[in-house]
C-alpha cells in the first residue's frame, strides 16, 4: 500500500479552469462544448516565442503544471498520457502521404516525452523526468513513479496527466476521451491519501460497485441533452473524487484493481 499526500491540484478542459468550476462540475459532469471555448490554457507567464513552440497537447501540460511550483523551485516530474502527441503525429503521417518533406521541429516535438522535455527547458530545471505510455490503469503507473521518486528523497513530485482530442480520422480506434484535458498533481510524503493494489475483482465492502461512472452529459450542464455512454477515464474520475473529496473509490483494468482512500 502506498501513503502519501495531494496538497495541491490544478486541471483544465474548455471553459472548466478553476477549482471551483471543477467541483461544480463534479456534481453533473458533463461534456463542455468545444465550440465556444479557449481551445488551450492561457500561458502569458512564458514569453510569445516559448508559447509557439508548444503544441496543444503541451500547452494543457504546462498550464495545469504551472500553477503547482514555487519560482526557481527543482521538482521531478511524472508525466503520462495514453496517446500523446495524436495531432502533430497525424500531420507528419499526412506530409508523408503527400510525398512532402517533414518539419524536423515538428517530428522532434511530436516523440511521447516532448512534454516533459518541454517542460524542462521552459523550467530550467535538470531535475528528473519519468514520460510514460500508459493505458487503463497508468493514472496508478504515475502514481507508482512518484512514490519511488519520493522515496528516494526528493520532497515533491509533480504528477501530470494529459490527453488531447484526437483527429477526427482515429474516432473508430480512440474511444476513451471525451473532451481534452490535463490533469497535474503535486504529491508529497504523507497519509493523506493510500493507493492499493487488489486482486481483480475484489469489492469494496464500502462500495460494492468495482466502478462508479459517471453520467457524462454533452454541452452546458444546465440544459441536459443527450447523455452519452461512457465512463470518465481514470484521470478525470480521480479528478472527480478530489473535488467532490470522496473517502474512498475503485480504479478498475482488465488485470488489477486500485483501491483509493482518504481516510483523513
Amino acid at each position: 500500500m502506498l501513503k502519501f499526500s495531494i496538497p495541491q491540484w490544478h486541471a483544465w478542459a474548455p471553459g472548466i479552469e478553476s477549482v471551483e468550476a471543477w467541483r461544480e462540475w463534479a456534481q453533473c459532469p458533463f461534456i463542455p462544448s468545444m465550440d465556444t471555448r479557449a481551445p488551450t490554457p492561457d500561458l502569458g507567464f512564458l514569453p510569445a516565442m516559448k508559447r509557439r513552440r508548444l503544441s496543444p497537447l503541451a500547452r494543457m501540460a504546462v498550464g495545469s503544471a504551472w500553477p503547482l511550483t514555487r519560482e526557481g523551485e527543482a521538482i521531478p516530474m511524472v508525466y503520462a498520457s495514453h496517446h500523446g502527441e495524436t495531432s502533430r503525429g497525424y500531420e507528419l503521417l499526412h506530409a508523408l502521404a503527400q510525398d512532402q518533406a517533414l518539419s524536423p521541429t515538428s517530428f522532434s516535438l511530436s516523440v511521447h516525452n516532448a512534454c516533459a522535455g518541454m517542460w524542462s527547458i521552459l523550467r530550467h530545471d535538470t531535475t528528473e523526468t519519468v514520460a510514460l505510455s500508459v493505458q487503463g490503469d497508468g493514472l496508478e503507473s504515475a502514481i507508482v513513479e512518484a512514490s519511488l521518486l519520493l522515496a528516494a528523497g526528493h520532497p515533491a513530485v509533480l504528477v501530470v496527466l494529459a490527453e488531447e482530442q484526437p483527429p477526427a480520422s482515429y474516432t473508430g480506434w480512440i474511444d476513451d476521451i471525451p473532451f481534452p484535458y490535463a490533469l497535474a498533481l503535486r504529491l508529497t510524503e504523507g497519509q493523506d491519501y493510500e493507493l492499493e493494489l487488489l486482486a481483480p475483482g475484489t469489492e469494496d465492502p464500502a462500495h460494492p460497485s468495482a466502478r462508479d461512472p459517471a453520467a457524462l452529459i454533452a454541452g452546458d450542464p444546465a440544459i441536459p441533452t443527450t447523455r452519452v455512454s461512457i465512463d470518465l477515464p481514470n484521470p478525470l474520475d480521480l479528478l472527480r473524487h478530489l473535488a467532490l473529496g470522496s473517502s474512498s473509490w475503485m480504479h478498475s483494468h482488465p488485470r488489477r484493481q486500485w483501491r483509493w482512500r482518504h481516510p483523513s
